[in-house]
This record gives C-alpha cells, sequence and structure tokens, in this order.
C-alpha cells in the first residue's frame, strides 16, 4: 500500500488511463478487423475511412504513436488498393 497521498491519487489516475487506453485499443483493433474482413466488398472504403479516423483519435489521445498510425494506415490503404485492383 502506498504510503503517501499523491501516491495514492498515481495508483487511481494510472488505473483510470490504463482502463481509457485498453478501450481505445480495442476500438482501433475491431475496426482494423471489420475493414480486413470487407477488404473485397463495395463498403470498403467506409469502412477504411472509420479505421483510419480511429487510429488518428488514438493518436491524438496519446494512446498510439503517430508513426505507428501511419504505418498501420499504410497497410490498410495498401490492402485497399490491392484488392480493387485485383477485382478489376
Amino acid at each position: 500500500m502506498p504510503h503517501h497521498k499523491s501516491t495514492e491519487k498515481r495508483m487511481r489516475t494510472n488505473e483510470r488511463d490504463r482502463r481509457k487506453n485498453i478501450a481505445v485499443r480495442s476500438e482501433v483493433r475491431s475496426a482494423i478487423r471489420r475493414f480486413r474482413a470487407n477488404v473485397g466488398k463495395e463498403n470498403a472504403s467506409e469502412l477504411l475511412r472509420k479505421a483510419e479516423s480511429v487510429l488518428d483519435n488514438a493518436v491524438r489521445k496519446g494512446v498510439l504513436h503517430a508513426r505507428t498510425s501511419d504505418r498501420q494506415k499504410s497497410r490498410l490503404a495498401k490492402a485497399a488498393h490491392k484488392a480493387a485492383s485485383s477485382k478489376s
């Protein structure tokens, strides 16, 4: 147990932040999974936009690093382009 009030507060805020981060990461993973499951279908472009938006929000909230988000968005766009070109 902590011996200082500030340490108790740090424990509370760390737990609160940890739960928020888990929720944001879960939302990111779900958006990516939804896109990958529908990559060849007609609503793929909308799901790509949604996934990119969720990734941007995670960066803004400080959960993901900007380069991590950029790399994931690049891979999603590459998959979308590959599916569109093979479809044509």
